[in-house]
């Protein structure tokens, strides 16, 4: 392996370790396994997924047919509203008005974009192909060193 200030390559690549900063590119901080549901999966099938994943938002669609993004937050909503979790589907609740970055930016930039569209998630990709998904917490562990 090259060395590079004293980090081989794998160091590089892992977020313990490596430089964390704004510079520092989001595909080192996306989580890359990308959770998806069809439109017609109820929120509490929803709800199970994102527990089971233990992430805090899921991917509504399939590769290549991006619809939406349905957070804890759009669940939580559910609940309050009293809506029927088993005949509300995620397509009934899912924003649609989606963030993309590509995977050759910056955290920095990523950071930026969430700050400007009030938004906690992020899909990395193409628009249609998502290669993955950048939340507000993985932005703060590329400033916490």
């Amino acid at each position: 392996m090259s060395e590079m200030n004293g980090m081989d390559e794998q160091d590089e690549r892992d977020p313990a370790v490596a430089f964390h900063g704004a510079d520092a590119p989001v595909t080192m901080f996306m989580a890359d396994s990308v959770v998806m549901v069809e439109p017609s999966t109820s929120v509490r099938r929803a709800a199970e997924v994102i527990v089971e994943a233990s992430i805090g938002c899921i991917v509504v669609g399939a590769p290549g047919d991006i619809e939406g993004v349905v957070s804890e937050r759009d669940i939580a909503r559910v609940v309050a509203e009293g809506l029927d979790l088993d005949t509300t589907t995620v397509a009934d609740i899912e924003s649609t008005r989606l963030i993309w970055a590509s995977a050759d930016a910056s955290i920095g930039d990523v950071a930026e974009e969430m700050m400007q569209d009030y938004v906690r998630h992020v899909l990395v990709g193409d628009p249609g192909d998502v290669a993955g998904v950048v939340s507000m917490r993985d932005v703060i562990a590329a400033y916490v060193t």
